[in-house]
């Protein structure tokens, strides 16, 4: 904060922040937190040196202290500001004045696209991309022998990932970034994270659904192999600091209504009593959705026919396959790890995918389909490297869905990215042909890497297996203490490491007897039990009418400005 000047306590942050972009006539939350106690008579508050109230139609409401900080605050729930250019704000409540600037920017004319497919790789990275690449396709003579479908989206530009308290960056306030247009800080969705403890009063900014629902009669799907309150599902229809907050996300989501919402986390949907629930309270968010009109399928054997029952009767529809999140493309596919005994029958993306277009393509006003690939991150951040890649592919033939669609239906903008990236590196292969290399001597790198030995014989457009004599290399650039295999991990998701009686995350010696296994000291604090994020840019490509306002290096929240765009969201009206 701020040093006071003669005890007199002066407007310390401003939300929305400076430099924000703000659809015209979306409803976002004003806040002002002074750094200590002011009286509501001396707050002065200029928007393009005039009174805020002739500028923004409302008075504020003001808080002597905010919530649990002995300091003052006003705020304006749900402001509007109807005419597009450059907003100057100036706060004072003494001698002193905080400035920030706001760009309110509109869209023009009729929109360009009727339906906008947002496919997010979760923690995707370009060696995510190019491991899947030589994994499905294989490589001969240094050509690659085929290409991904992501490898034919004609626009392409770079992301900005970091928050707004840090380069550093999470799922939350990435996707919400896409989702809303502003970017936020780590683990919030949908706000601007304030000073309070209070997870639910922070500055809220409108959400895709909120502004499609606002603006017209567009359908909304969400689709994830992970929770439907993990962060990235969230941020298409939450708002809270926390996201944590998976009960409460579960019941913003069904509260704004999502034609279709499929993935994991029935556990947030069943009242307490239900054995699997996670909730603290009653509420039966599956009874709710069935009373709002929701077709609801638990397998993948439902979900074909409550797809075509959703899709027929020009309705909605809600799969729930998992109490947690969905098994990865390997597990479910081949090895029938993780938890696939105890939920044999769930869908994969590509299924899910389908299903949701199925019934979305019927909506005359159009759509709004997101779809996630959570694994990716979710086996990506303990070192699981086949797991990761093998949802890739899958990433990538969810792709081809979405071109085939448009095909069919031109008017359609598909934009592919990751939220964030991981510190992956492919660096070669393991040669795992020759019996007497010991550990680290299996790393192949340079010309001793030749080439990796995948097969596809089904020609389903995965490898038969992963457990080959020449397996990709990849590798984190951060990483806590865990015995290195150099190999996949056949029996089980890898768990690098675990805690020790001082709470520190040492490496797991259920992997030391692994014959070859090398213990790697890691590079995180030991509070660190997985690989985290890295700051790098994400790739994001894209095609489809609009998709050409994609280029050179843009921020997060951008994004959301071309999805405004090719909707018309802010078109004068």
């Amino acid at each position: 904060m701020m040093a006071c000047a003669s005890s007199v306590a002066f407007a310390d942050t401003i939300y929305p922040l400076d430099r924000a972009t703000i659809l015209a006539g979306s409803p976002f939350d004003f806040k002002i937190e002074f750094d200590g106690t002011v009286k509501a008579e001396d707050v002065k508050i200029l928007v393009n040196g005039e009174d805020y109230k002739s500028v923004l139609g409302k008075d504020f409401t003001f808080a002597e202290k905010d919530g649990d900080v002995e300091a003052s605050a006003i705020t304006i729930r749900d402001a509007v500001l109807s005419k597009s250019g450059a907003y100057k704000i100036e706060a004072s409540a003494g001698d002193q004045t905080k400035t920030v600037t706001w760009d309110v920017y509109k869209t023009d004319g009729a929109p360009k696209a009727k339906n906008v497919i947002f496919l997010i790789g979760d923690g995707l990275s370009v060696a995510h991309r190019t491991a899947a690449r030589l994994m499905a396709k294989g490589m001969t003579e240094g050509k690659a022998n085929g290409h991904l479908n992501m490898d034919s989206l004609d626009r392409m530009a770079f992301i900005g990932t970091s928050s707004t308290g840090s380069i550093a960056t999470d799922s939350a306030n990435t996707a919400s970034a896409y989702m809303t247009g502003h970017k936020s800080a780590i683990n919030a969705i949908g706000v601007y994270g304030d000073r309070t403890k209070d997870s639910l009063d922070d500055p809220r900014v409108e959400n895709i659904t909120e502004a499609l629902r606002r603006t017209g009669n567009r359908a909304v799907g969400i689709v994830t192999t992970s929770e439907l309150q993990d962060a990235t599902p969230a941020s298409v229809v939450a708002h809270t600091r926390k996201r944590a907050d998976k009960a409460i996300i579960a019941e913003q989501m069904m509260a704004l209504k999502p034609e279709v919402v499929l993935g994991g986390g029935s556990a947030y949907y069943l009242p307490q009593a239900t054995p699997g629930s996670k909730r603290k309270d009653d509420k039966d968010l599956i009874a709710q959705a069935k009373t709002d009109g929701y077709t609801l399928a638990t397998t993948v054997t439902e979900l074909e026919k409550a797809a075509a029952e959703a899709a027929a009767a020009d309705g909605k529809l809600l799969g729930l396959f998992h109490t947690g999140n969905l098994d990865t493309a390997l597990d479910r596919t081949q090895l029938k790890k993780g938890s696939v005994s105890k939920f044999p029958e769930q869908p994969g993306l590509e299924v899910m995918t389908k299903s949701a277009l199925d019934v979305l393509s019927k909506k005359p006003e159009g759509f709004f389909l997101m779809v996630e690939a959570a694994n990716i991150d979710k086996q990506s951040h303990p070192l699981d490297w086949e797991r990761a890649v093998f949802d890739t592919i899958e990433f990538d033939r969810v792709v081809g869905m979405a071109l085939e669609f448009q095909k069919n239906n031109p008017d359609t903008l598909i934009v592919v990215t990751g939220d964030h990236t991981h510190g992956v590196s492919l660096v070669g292969t393991f040669n795992r042909e020759d019996p007497t290399l010991v550990g680290r001597e299996k790393l192949a790198v340079y010309a001793d890497a030749g080439f990796p030995n995948y097969k596809d014989e089904n020609g389903d457009g995965y490898p038969d297996s992963v457990d080959v004599s020449r397996p990709l290399a990849l590798f984190s650039s951060n990483f806590p203490d865990y015995y290195e295999t150099f190999g996949p991990k056949l029996d089980n998701p890898f768990i690098p490491a675990v805690q020790n009686e001082k709470k520190e995350y040492v490496a797991n010696e259920a992997y030391k007897d692994v014959p070859g296994a090398v213990l790697r000291t890691g590079n995180l604090p030991l509070d660190n039990d997985t690989g985290v994020h890295a700051v790098d840019d994400v790739v994001l490509q894209a095609t489809g009418p609009g998709s050409e306002q994609f280029k050179g290096y843009m921020e997060q929240s951008d994004v959301y400005r071309v999805v405004a765009d090719v909707f018309a969201l802010g078109a004068n009206r």
